[in-house]
C-alpha cells in the first residue's frame, strides 16, 4: 500500500520545526514570521532546498530598501546548474523532463539526459558565434521542447533569454527586440493555431532586417516552410552535437544577481517595460511557489512519483517562465502547443483535457477565462478520457468568478464517483494573482487551507502583501490596492535600458514613494491591482486599477494598441477600456474618433481589428468598436482610460473624475451614458 501524501507545505514546516525548531499554531502565523524575519524566512528557503554555490554569501539581505535591495551577496548559481541537479535521479527513475503536444496531435518526451545534452550542445554553439556573458538571445518560438532547449542553453553560458510568441506581429516584437539589442536571434518558420498553418518566415526577415545587432540567426523549421530564410543555421544542426565537449560541460557559476531573462509587461504610455530578473531571484522565488504553495513536487520523489505539471501558456505570457520552473524542482513539464478552444470553424473546449488524459497530468493549470469558456461550452469531462490522476486546478491571469469555479468541482466530484480517486471528491483549486513584473505570486494557494469559491487562499510566504488605502492604510476586509511593503528575492534588477531607474521607480514606486505617510515608510510597491483581503485570509482580486489592457491572462499597453489603430488614416483618435471585475465576463470596447465626414461601418470596424490582429495579437482585438466624437482628455492631454473604466464598473462621476482638470468635460456626458447602458444590459447597443 502506498503511503498517504503528504502536502508540500506540511513537508516545508515539518522542516522547519525539526531542523530549525520553529512551530506554528497557524497558517497566518507562518506567514507574518516570513515576512517580518525576511533573512530568516530566505535562508531557509536556500537550504529547504539545498542550493548550491561555490563561494558563500556574506548576507541574505544585505539592503532592505525598494528598489535597490541587495540579495544574498558573494553567492553563485545558476538556473540551468538547479535544472540539470535532477538527471540522474529522474532518469533512474523513467520519469521524463518533457512531453509535448500540439494541435496536430504529435506528440514527444524527452529525457532529462537528452534535455541536458541538447542545451549543452546549443550552448557550445552560441559560444562559438561569440555569445559571451551578459549577451542578449532573443528567440520567436512558440510553446515546444525546443523553446525550453534554448533557453537552458542560453542560461547556462551567462547569455540574457528574451522571448516572444510567433502569434505577434513584427511591430510589437521590434518594440521589445529593439531595446535590448540581441546578438543571436532563434525563430521558427510558423506556427499552427487554431487549426491552420500561419507561415512567420517574412516576420522573420523583417526581424532580422530591423535588428542590426543580430550578428547569427537560428531557425526551426516547425512547420517545414518551403522558401525559408536566407543565411540561416537549422536549429535541429545546433543540438544534433554529442561528443566529450558536450558531455564535459557545465553550466558557468554566476553572480546571484546575474540577469536571466528579460520579459515585458507594458504600461500605458511608452514602449513594454524590459524587465530583467536575476538567476537567483527566479530560483528562490520559483521553488517557493511551485513547489511549497503550488504543491508541485518532484516526479521521481516517492511522495510525488509520477507528477506531471501542465500549465497552459503561450510564450507571450510569463506562465510559460512559471511552467518552466517546473523542471528547477525535478519535475516533469507537460506543454501543449496551440488553441485550447480547438480550430475556430470547429470549436472544442474538450482539446486540453484529453491531452491531460493522455499524459496523465496530475496539476493542470490554465487562465481563468480557460475553465469559464469550458463552463459555457458545456464540457463534460467524463467524455475526455482518464482524467483520474488530476488532483489540482490552477488558474490565474484573471479573476476566477464563483460559478466557474463551483461547475469544475462539480465535474470532478463526479468524476471521483466513477475512479475513486478521493483527492476528486472536492478538487483543490490554486487560484493565484501575481506578475510578469516579479514572475511570481503575491497570493495564492495552500493545500491545507479551505477552498472558498472565487477566492484565493492566502498571501504567500515572503510576501508582504496588504490592501491600501489612497492614504496608503492598510485595510481588511475592504477593496484597497494591492502593495507589497518589503522586498522579494525575484524583484526586477532593473528595466534594460532604464537610465538611473526612473521608469522603474515610476511603475512601482511613485503612489507610495519613501515617507509617503510621515512616519519613515516606503517605498512600497503598487502592484496596479484591486484587493481585498477578508478577515479568515484569503483574497478577492477585482481586475485591473490601472489602464494596462489584461486579456485572458496576457497584458499589453494602451498606447501599443494605439500605435496600430491611429495608423489608419480614417483614425484620428482612440481610447480602449478593458473592464474585467469578479463575476464578470470580460468586455474591452474601443473609441474611435474618425475624419470628418467618416462614419463606422462594418468595412472600418475590419481595418481596426485587423490592424490590431497584425500589429499585436488576435487576442487585442476589442468586443466592440464605437465612433465617439472625442476622447476624454486631461489638461496635459492624457487619454482618461481609467477614470472612464471606473465609470463602467459602477461608481459614481464625481468619485472617478474631476471635471476642472479635464481639457474637454463636454464630452463626459457621452460616457456617463454608455456606462449607464452598460451596468443596465451589461453590453450597450452599438451607436
Amino acid at each position: 500500500m502506498n503511503a498517504p501524501y503528504v502536502p508540500q507545505i506540511a513537508l516545508f514546516q515539518d522542516w522547519l520545526k525539526d531542523k530549525r525548531g520553529l512551530t506554528f499554531a497557524s497558517y497566518d502565523a507562518v506567514w507574518r514570521w516570513s515576512v517580518t524575519d525576511l533573512d530568516g524566512f530566505w535562508q531557509c528557503i536556500w537550504d529547504y532546498f539545498d542550493l548550491q554555490s561555490p563561494t558563500p554569501h556574506s548576507a541574505v539581505l544585505a539592503r532592505r530598501d525598494m528598489p535597490n535591495a541587495v540579495w544574498f551577496a558573494g553567492a553563485q548559481v545558476n538556473y540551468a546548474r538547479q535544472v540539470f541537479r535532477h538527471v540522474e535521479a529522474a532518469h533512474r527513475a523513467d520519469q521524463p523532463a518533457v512531453m509535448s503536444n500540439n494541435e496536430k496531435g504529435a506528440r514527444q518526451a524527452l529525457s532529462w539526459p537528452e534535455l541536458q545534452r541538447q542545451a549543452a550542445s546549443l550552448a557550445l554553439h552560441l559560444r562559438d558565434q561569440g555569445v559571451q556573458s551578459g549577451d542578449r538571445v532573443a528567440a520567436y518560438l512558440p510553446n515546444i521542447i525546443e523553446t525550453i532547449v534554448a533557453f537552458l542553453a542560453v542560461a547556462s553560458i551567462g547569455g540574457v533569454w528574451s522571448l516572444c510568441a510567433p502569434d505577434m506581429g513584427t511591430a510589437a516584437v521590434l518594440d521589445r527586440f529593439k531595446q535590448i539589442e540581441p546578438k543571436v536571434l532563434i525563430a521558427c518558420d510558423g506556427v499552427s493555431y487554431a487549426g491552420k498553418d500561419h507561415d512567420r518566415t517574412q516576420v522573420v526577415r523583417e526581424l532580422r532586417a530591423a535588428l542590426p545587432s543580430v550578428q547569427h540567426l537560428i531557425l526551426h523549421t516547425n512547420l517545414g516552410t518551403t522558401g525559408g530564410v536566407e543565411d540561416t543555421v537549422s536549429f535541429a544542426a545546433t543540438i544534433a552535437r554529442d561528443d566529450a565537449a558536450v558531455r564535459a560541460f557545465e553550466p558557468v557559476w554566476l553572480p546571484f544577481d546575474h540577469p536571466l531573462w528579460i520579459v515585458y509587461s507594458s504600461g500605458t504610455t511608452g514602449l513594454p517595460k524590459p524587465i530583467v530578473h536575476g538567476h537567483g531571484g527566479i530560483l528562490l522565488m520559483s521553488l517557493t511557489l511551485n513547489v511549497i504553495h503550488n504543491d508541485v513536487g518532484s516526479s521521481y520523489a516517492p511522495n510525488s512519483l509520477g507528477e506531471r505539471f501542465h500549465w497552459y501558456s503561450s510564450t507571450g505570457w510569463v506562465m510559460w517562465n512559471c511552467q518552466v520552473n517546473g523542471l528547477l524542482g525535478g519535475t516533469t513539464c507537460c506543454i501543449f502547443d496551440g488553441n485550447p478552444g480547438g480550430a475556430k470553424d470547429s470549436p472544442d473546449w474538450t482539446t486540453l483535457w484529453r491531452f491531460a488524459a493522455d499524459l496523465g497530468v496530475t496539476f493542470f493549470g490554465a487562465g481563468a477565462a480557460f475553465f469559464a469558456n469550458c463552463m459555457k461550452a458545456g464540457v463534460d469531462l467524463s467524455a475526455c478520457g482518464d482524467l483520474s490522476k488530476v488532483r489540482a486546478l490552477g488558474t490565474t491571469g484573471s479573476p476566477l468568478s464563483e460559478d466557474v469555479q463551483r461547475w469544475g468541482t462539480a465535474q470532478f466530484a463526479k468524476l471521483a464517483a466513477t475512479n475513486c480517486n478521493a483527492a476528486q471528491k472536492d478538487i483543490w483549486w490554486c487560484n493565484m494573482s501575481g506578475g510578469t513584473d516579479f514572475a511570481g505570486a503575491f497570493i495564492g494557494g495552500n493545500r491545507q487551507l479551505p477552498t472558498v469559491p472565487g477566492e484565493m487562499q492566502c498571501r504567500l510566504l515572503g510576501c508582504a502583501v496588504e490592501a491600501f488605502t489612497e492614504e496608503g492604510k492598510p485595510v481588511v476586509g475592504d477593496v484597497g490596492e494591492l502593495v507589497c511593503t518589503e522586498p522579494l528575492p525575484s524583484m526586477p534588477l532593473y528595466f534594460w535600458g532604464d537610465d538611473g531607474n526612473k521608469r522603474y521607480i515610476a511603475s512601482y514606486f511613485d503612489t507610495y514613494p519613501a515617507n509617503f505617510d510621515g512616519s519613515g515608510r516606503g517605498p512600497v510597491w503598487r502592484h496596479g491591482d484591486w484587493l481585498k483581503i477578508m478577515p479568515h485570509g484569503g483574497c478577492i482580486i477585482y481586475g485591473r486599477s490601472d489602464a494596462t489592457i489584461n486579456r485572458h491572462g496576457l497584458r499589453m499597453g494602451t498606447s501599443e494598441l494605439y500605435s496600430a489603430v491611429e495608423g489608419l488614416p480614417e483614425v484620428m483618435d482612440s481610447m480602449v477600456v478593458d473592464l474585467e471585475y469578479l463575476g464578470r465576463e470580460s468586455y474591452m470596447p474601443l473609441f474611435v474618433v474618425l475624419r470628418e465626414g467618416l462614419t463606422l461601418d462594418d468595412r472600418l470596424k475590419a481595418a481596426i481589428n485587423g490592424a490590431i490582429r497584425t500589429a499585436l495579437s488576435p487576442r487585442f482585438v476589442p468586443n466592440d468598436v464605437f465612433q465617439v466624437a472625442e476622447i476624454p482628455r486631461t489638461l496635459s492631454g492624457k487619454k482618461q482610460e481609467l477614470p472612464v473604466k471606473k465609470l463602467m464598473l459602477g461608481q459614481p462621476v464625481e468619485r472617478v473624475i474631476n471635471k476642472d482638470a479635464m481639457a474637454n468635460p463636454g464630452c463626459l456626458d457621452w460616457y456617463v451614458l454608455f456606462a449607464t447602458a452598460y451596468l443596465r444590459d451589461r453590453k450597450p447597443a452599438a451607436s
